[in-house]
């Protein structure tokens, strides 16, 4: 489906973490024929990728006051770019969060958890490796995740970082030779959770030395957006995802 002359218009409820450039550069690369607006979200305060502190972020509530405030601005699609706040839920707390969001604003609703799967059953893959920021549980917790949707995990390999803005400032080489270990022969695919970590200007570059997709959260919130909001196209420079 090729884009319109309309200019797309995404609601991207943020979690805060440091990577806010991704969504305004990739505007920009699009020659503002998407506009995107971010709006914070309640989060709790530490270490927010701990297990209890997910579940206080991933709560519906909060999630639907954050969106609310996205109404104004008249979005044509609504985004929960928290990987973690949406995973951590599982598959039918992930659904109930983009259906009060609906509910709440009459505005298509999506995830980041949500957009990797939909992600992989368009390119048709089931067999993937996972690099995520978080700390064991929460990492485990995303391939369960992927499991309820039928995806199979067959490396995971997580980096420790207690919070979103422990993410943000991991060193580009360090998640590129990261991206390598994770990755196995047998899968598909390698998945980069955490919309904390800047990844758009990395995605390309781990495609061609891993030699197949890699989805990364921004990347796949801002894919999810056009789809909801009937506006896919290619935008090449940003993986095989969105070219």
């Amino acid at each position: 489906m090729s884009m319109d002359a309309r200019v797309v218009r995404l609601g991207i409820i943020y979690p805060g973490g440091g990577a806010e450039p991704d969504y305004y550069l990739f505007a920009e690369a699009l020659e503002d024929r998407v506009r995107v607006f971010l709006v914070g979200s309640r989060i709790p305060a530490g270490d927010d990728h701990s297990v209890a502190a997910l579940r206080e972020t991933a709560r519906v509530e909060h999630v639907v006051e954050a969106a609310r405030r996205l109404v104004p601005l008249r979005p044509d699609a609504i985004l929960w770019a928290c990987t973690s706040g949406s995973f951590i839920v599982g598959r039918a707390g992930a659904e109930a969060q983009v259906d009060a969001i609906t509910t709440a604003t009459k505005a298509p609703a999506g995830s980041t958890s949500l957009a990797f799967v939909h992600a992989l059953g368009t390119l048709g893959l089931r067999r993937v490796a996972v690099l995520a920021t978080y700390p064991e549980p929460a990492s485990r917790a995303f391939a369960a995740f992927l499991g309820e949707f039928g995806v199979e995990v067959r490396g995971l390999r997580w980096l420790g970082a207690p919070s979103g803005f422990d993410a943000a400032v991991i060193p580009p080489e360090d998640v590129a030779a990261a991206a390598r270990a994770a990755d196995r022969a047998d899968a598909e695919a390698l998945l980069v959770p955490d919309t904390a970590l800047p990844t758009l200007g990395l995605v390309e570059d781990l495609e061609r030395a891993l030699g197949k997709p890699v989805i990364t959260a921004n990347q796949v919130t801002l894919w999810e957006g056009l789809r909801l909001a009937g506006a896919l196209r290619r935008v090449p420079g940003y993986g095989r995802l969105l070219a």
